[in-house]
């Protein structure tokens, strides 16, 4: 009975962490889709639309980043279930409130509100998995949270193209507010339990991640590691009409579809990389095989391999697929550190990756106007810098697969 029991709660808490991750991604991709329909709908100006939404995506980050460190604490103070749950109400709440939205400041308030609960579940959800699992079966886990996860950009894109920019917002709040009758399901983790009932042991110093040497070199090697998946999505794919119309190419993408087939591909990339990592028993082995076919991927795609626009869309997808180590790298950073300083490790490391869209956008600017590499050059150049980090990071860290996670750092 107690072997059924326990399978059961690992069950809730994949299916939670999964569909959880799944409206996360939906609401993330979401202002993307309808950005430019719902500030027009608001009154903004044509040629005021790239800034407004810039701002409105920056306070999204912002708010992000500052929720991933908040919701991490929370998560090594108050348990894992807490966290999972409450960014899950904070964000769902959010999206439904956007559908009402008549100024850019209410829109731009809900943005930041958005992203400090979009913060939190991803985190949560992986930690919680990983601690419930078996040690050499929590790949499995964590990919099917990723992969299913990831199917909410799909989803956003689908539901956006089908219904008004209001009612897409609607839709993804109440599928959240949904999930929040699983809660009393879903079991805690033991080894968070017995961690907090041990008064002596310090849980959720954020600060204590960067006051020894080798867990702070850990810590940004973790962040560092998954950088490249953001590179593609944040300047290849993001920018692709910039990019095609700079090599020349005779066809005009779309944003919105290399955005979509990118993400297919990140769907069929996470679950691969996650069972790649089971079979060949090693994180470390099946990033560095990915951050390969994002090398590969990327120079196709630079170099002009597609010459039409299906072929173009492919390569997006093809990228997206190399990207797709997204799972492995959360259960790394999972697997990294003790359990009082877990959940705020996982829960900021992946915020951190996304912040850092905002510096290699800047770069990107800097090599294409200030060292005049053009956009084509720009975007090379942060790709090769990006890589070449992710690789030397991933060699710096160590193998964790089927490593005992029942342990606590000395903090």
């Amino acid at each position: 009975m107690s072997d059924h029991l326990d399978k059961r709660a690992v069950n809730l808490a994949i299916l939670v962490a999964a569909l959880g991750y799944f409206v996360d991604i939906y609401d993330l991709i979401l202002f993307s889709v309808v950005r430019v329909r719902s500030l027009t709908s608001i009154g903004v100006p044509e040629a005021e639309l790239l800034d407004v939404g810039v701002m409105l995506l920056n306070l999204q980050m912002f708010g992000m980043l500052l929720g991933g460190v908040i919701w991490g604490v929370l998560g090594d103070r108050k348990g894992r279930l807490s966290v999972l749950f409450g960014s899950i109400l904070m964000y769902s709440v959010a999206n439904v409130a956007n559908a009402f939205v008549q100024s850019v400041e209410m829109y731009g308030a809900l943005r930041f509100v958005a992203g400090i609960g979009l913060a939190g579940e991803l985190g949560a959800g992986i930690t919680l998995v990983s601690e419930l699992m078996q040690k050499e079966k929590r790949g499995y886990g964590t990919t099917l949270v990723a992969s299913i996860g990831i199917l909410g950009a799909v989803a956003a894109e689908l539901v956006a193209e089908t219904f008004d920019w209001r009612t897409a917002y609607i839709v993804g709040g109440v599928m959240g507010l949904a999930l929040l009758v699983l809660r009393i399901s879903v079991r805690e983790s033991r080894m968070f339990q017995t961690v907090k009932s041990a008064a002596a042991v310090s849980r959720g110093n954020f600060f204590a991640l960067f006051r020894d040497r080798s867990r702070v070199i850990r810590y940004l090697a973790v962040i560092v590691v998954a950088i490249p998946i953001w590179y593609i999505i944040a300047i290849p794919v993001t920018f692709s009409p910039e990019f095609a119309r700079a090599l020349g190419l005779d066809f005009a993408p779309s944003a919105g579809r290399a955005v979509l087939w990118a993400y297919s591909g990140l769907v069929v990339g996470d679950l691969a990389s996650g069972l790649l990592s089971q079979y060949l028993r090693s994180r470390k082995k099946a990033i560095v095989l990915f951050l390969g076919f994002s090398v590969i991927a990327c120079a196709a795609y630079f170099l002009k391999v597609g010459t039409t626009l299906g072929q173009f869309y492919a390569l997006c997808a093809a990228m997206g697929f190399a990207a797709g180590y997204w799972a492995v790298f959360i259960t790394m950073a999972a697997e990294q550190f003790g359990t009082n300083l877990r959940a705020t490790a996982t829960t900021s490391a992946p915020n951190f990756v996304r912040g850092a869209v905002v510096p290699m956008t800047w770069t990107f600017m800097l090599f294409r106007d200030g060292a005049g590499l053009g956009v084509v050059g720009g975007g090379i150049a942060v790709g090769v810098v990006v890589l070449i980090m992710a690789f030397v990071a991933l060699a710096g860290l160590q193998e964790t697969f089927g490593k005992d996670l029942d342990f606590i750092e000395d903090v």
